[in-house]
């Protein structure tokens, strides 16, 4: 189990104790079949949805713990459309619907679990009544439609060497005049350069790429190894295969990684950094190569550019010398729907291409 997965099923542990016995039933139920990442989300959405029942009256317990299977088979319709009123309104999102489709789904899986599967001494359902069993959850967005949020904002084609190119010569000449911008890329730069390019050549996620230990990649086979979903959920090591073009970033950081940032030996991660006040270097944050991507995109004339935009780039580039299905299988999609995003923006880049080739 990855180092997130550890960290999840932590405080997973810690939540149970919080939330009413059926919902505690619940996640044991799922425990065998979803990761404790995804029941983490589940625990949360429960959290919100429990508080909201008692800062509305529609329930008299005194805790969320307290709240009795009672309260939530008097529920009415109209109380489920103001409770999607309520997450519409909490707190901006940068997907509303998205979020509130995730947490009506995640209601919608404890009463059907509740009222078709869970039984009481007497054999009978646990609820008696499903009133999220009428509640439709339609989905929030297309292909087509994320396609064309993505259009213009990922890098094409020859852009792609251009930024690695950027990032390991560039960026030096436009910091020349900012001492402390300079010494740090100066140490870093190597390191920048082989996350981005690896990234740009293999469509990792960021936390794919900070779960990365030195032994997870082979450059013989031109692969690394990742923890991936499967189709129940569950979290295992994956292969990944990476273009050539990373084979010599990847060589050139590793000759570097023990003297540069010095990590004591029982530090297995790939991408380390020294923080302030130490001396070792420990594996990078999330954070840190998010920002680090950023940095770089701005001084390059591409600041909407980010970690999960540089993976669409390479999806998009990737999808363009081979098909739907083995660029789902690169990118651990669970389904090809979720592929198909790329289809559509290809259609555009091809389009583009020939009218290029016109010209000349």
């Amino acid at each position: 189990m990855n180092i997130i997965k550890v960290k999840d099923r932590q405080e997973l542990e810690k939540r149970i104790p919080s939330m009413p016995w059926y919902i505690e039933k619940f996640i044991n139920y799922k425990l065998p079949d979803l990761s404790p990442s995804s029941l983490l989300e589940y625990v949360r959405d429960y959290e919100i949805f429990l508080s909201w029942l008692l800062a509305e009256g529609l329930s008299s317990a005194s805790s969320m713990n307290q709240v009795p299977l009672e309260d939530l088979e008097k529920l009415h319709m109209d109380s489920v459309d103001n409770f999607r009123m309520f997450l519409a309104t909490r707190r901006v999102q940068a997907n509303v619907k998205t979020t509130i489709n995730r947490k009506l789904s995640a209601l919608r899986s404890l009463f059907h679990y509740l009222s078709q599967i869970a039984e009481d001494e007497n054999f009978y359902p646990l609820l008696k009544r499903n009133v999220m069993a009428k509640v439709e959850i339609k989905r929030s967005h297309r292909p087509k439609d994320s396609a064309a949020k993505l259009e213009g904002k990922l890098l094409q084609e020859e852009e792609i060497a251009e930024f690695i190119d950027y990032v390991k010569h560039g960026y030096e000449h436009d910091v020349a005049s900012n001492k402390q911008a300079l010494y740090s890329y100066e140490l870093n730069k190597i390191r920048d350069a082989c996350i981005i390019t690896l990234i740009l050549n293999s469509g990792l996620r960021v936390s794919e790429v900070f779960n990365m230990n030195v032994d997870d990649f082979d450059l013989k086979k031109k692969l690394t190894y990742v923890y991936r979903k499967g189709k129940n959920d569950d979290t295992f090591k994956t292969p990944v295969y990476f273009r050539n073009e990373a084979i010599q970033a990847l060589t050139d950081y590793m000759a570097i990684r023990h003297t540069q940032y010095k990590p004591l030996k029982k530090e297995k991660a790939l991408f380390l950094a020294i923080a302030n006040g130490k001396k070792e270097g420990e594996r990078m944050t999330k954070r840190a190569i998010q920002e680090l991507v950023i940095k770089y995109a701005k001084r390059f004339g591409k600041p909407f550019l980010s970690v999960h935009k540089l993976r669409h780039s390479f999806a998009t580039d990737y999808y363009l010398q081979n098909d739907l299905y083995k660029t789902q299988e690169q990118l651990g999609h669970a389904s090809p729907e979720t592929t198909q995003i790329y289809a559509h923006l290809t259609d555009r880049t091809m389009s583009e291409a020939i009218d290029r080739r016109a010209e000349s």
